[in-house]
């Protein structure tokens, strides 16, 4: 593998995020400070807006902010806040753990809940916090009912402090004059804009010297054309970063210098973020006459009657690879509405990604989706980010929305800028925007392990389970056991358990629950994984 050609650890250039990893230029730590003193002593309720390109770290920076937050601080961080205002509401209440029973629909009953919660956490001295991600996708109906939010408060003090984080166009709604109230509100504003060049390079030492490399292995002018390509936004860094070791590893070379770069570009890049110039289209036509006619002329000529035909050989050539389709993201609202609401085909499929027999269960059973499908086969349901779920690396379910309907799709493979699923009979790769779009979050998942792992062991506990946990935890997380005697999960496991949960955007809290027993899993040879990169 390409580590051991460059003496790595693990791979430097991953897009998934990895607090160990973390670069943070002048620009990210401003914004950093932005956002702990609006949400600290300087915010006093209110509005905080955070704002960048796509790729330019501002969840980066979400996370980090939740790792600085006081102790005394509950948060509720809604991901995909393309929701309408009372399912909007609905999310910030299941963030915050407010008992919801007989108060779904109702705006009034919500925010009632939602104040005495409110109440109750100043009564006890706590801060409450709501983060809203990817905030240019919330409609003005949900962002005004967000404002509204703003008015709980005592005659002394905001009750609730807001954290918007999008894209420009979040500044640009904010700017009309029917939001100008809630514009009025925001106490902190920063823009998070790309690193230039010097940044560029002192972020790519820093995650290869992380990963453990010892040597930096591209050139100055290697470095130049990285900051060219991607204009300074990180995910885009990575990406061609990481294609350029691999086109490295495979010519055996140690040094990488801009001829593999403008390569690792053009074929990681979408054409319309690629600054290389595209291919002659007379030279290309020209060189393939040219290969036409030497490959007539080269043909051989059919054997006269009585000649003897020599048999055919023996081998079969494989046929080639099928390539994916592409569809554009303005065409996947009408792939979802042609799908049809129906879960099983893609509950079908997810089962043959896994090879599950059919005495082990049916697709009408699995799509019921209990804890235990059969002994040894897990299943589960829940909300992540589409960075979540790369970071774990097998395939699930998607549940997808249109203005018509819903329908299920398989998350086959992801990189920094398109996604692989299967969905209505086929397979095709589609932008990530044109996903999270549609995608509010929903997913499951099933994955295979030892049976005994039906329950989750508890704090104190030995057994079978507690050592297929340790012996997972050592290769993932770094816990180091002594190898006289059994294993225990003791709160040494569970330092190792957090570590885990945070490298795989988990909520690091040290339970050993599905979404974690899946996480430690991820790893294993068996099973199907997500792809990494799309070509």
């Amino acid at each position: 593998m390409y580590l051991e050609h460059y003496g790595l650890n693990e791979p430097p250039f991953s897009i998934t995020p990895d607090p160990r990893f973390v670069y943070l230029s002048e620009r990210h730590r401003d914004a950093l400070a932005h956002l702990l003193f609006g949400i600290g002593q300087g915010g006093g309720g209110g509005f905080v807006q955070l704002t960048g390109e796509v790729g330019t770290g501002k969840t980066t920076l979400c996370r980090l902010l939740l790792e600085q937050l006081p102790e005394n601080t509950r948060v509720a961080l809604v991901l995909n806040p393309r929701l309408s205002p009372e399912e909007l509401l609905e999310t910030i209440c299941e963030e915050l753990r407010i008992d919801l029973a007989g108060k779904r629909g109702s705006l009034k009953s919500l925010v009632d809940a939602l104040n005495h919660f409110l109440l109750d956490a100043y009564a006890q001295g706590l801060r409450v916090v709501l983060i809203i991600d990817e905030a240019q996708n919330l409609s003005v109906a949900a962002l005004e009912q967000v404002r509204l939010l703003t008015n709980l408060e005592t005659p002394s003090q905001k009750l609730l402090q807001i954290l918007l984080l999008g894209q420009p166009e979040l500044r640009d709604m904010l700017a009309r004059e029917d939001l100008r109230q809630l514009a009025q509100r925001i106490t902190a504003r920063f823009h998070l804009t790309p690193l230039d060049a010097d940044e560029t390079e002192a972020y790519l030492r820093h995650r290869y010297a992380v990963a453990g490399g010892q040597r930096f292995p591209f050139t100055k002018l290697a470095v130049k054309r990285i900051h060219a390509h991607s204009g300074g936004v990180p995910r885009l860094v990575n990406i061609i970063a990481e294609r350029s070791l691999l086109a490295g590893y495979a010519h055996d070379e140690a040094q990488i210098g801009e001829r593999w770069v403008d390569q690792a570009a053009r074929e990681a890049l979408a054409p319309r973020l690629s600054k290389l110039p595209r291919p002659n289209l007379a030279l290309g036509v020209a060189a393939a006459l040219v290969l036409a006619l030497i490959v007539l002329w080269n043909w051989p000529k059919a054997p006269a009657p009585d000649e003897p035909v020599a048999a055919p050989p023996a081998t079969v050539t494989a046929p080639a690879p099928v390539p994916v389709p592409y569809l554009p993201g303005e065409a996947l609202d009408q792939r979802v509405r042609l799908a049809g609401a129906s879960a099983l085909p893609a509950w079908r499929q997810l089962l043959g990604l896994w090879t599950v027999r059919a005495e082990e269960t049916t697709v009408s059973a699995a799509a019921k989706c209990p804890a235990v499908l059969a002994p040894g086969l897990f299943c589960l349901r829940g909300r992540a980010s589409l960075d979540k779920l790369a970071a774990i690396g097998r395939p699930a379910l998607l549940r997808l929305r249109s203005d018509e309907g819903e329908a299920w799709a398989v998350l086959l493979g992801a990189d920094g800028l398109r996604v692989r699923l299967w969905l209505g009979g086929g397979r095709f790769d589609t932008d990530r925007l044109a996903l999270e779009r549609h995608w509010r979050g929903d997913y499951a998942a099933i994955w295979r392990g030892p049976a005994f792992l039906g329950a989750p062991p508890a704090l104190g506990d030995s057994g079978p389970a507690v050592d297929w946990i340790h012996d997972r935890l050592r290769d993932r997380a770094g816990l180091t056991t002594p190898d006289a005697g059994p294993a225990v999960l003791d709160t040494t496991s569970l330092d190792a358990i957090r570590r885990l949960q945070t490298a795989h955007g988990l909520v690091a809290d040290g339970v050993i629950g599905p979404e974690t027993l899946l996480a430690l899993s991820a790893r294993e040879s068996q099973g199907p994984r997500l792809r990494r990169g799309l070509d």
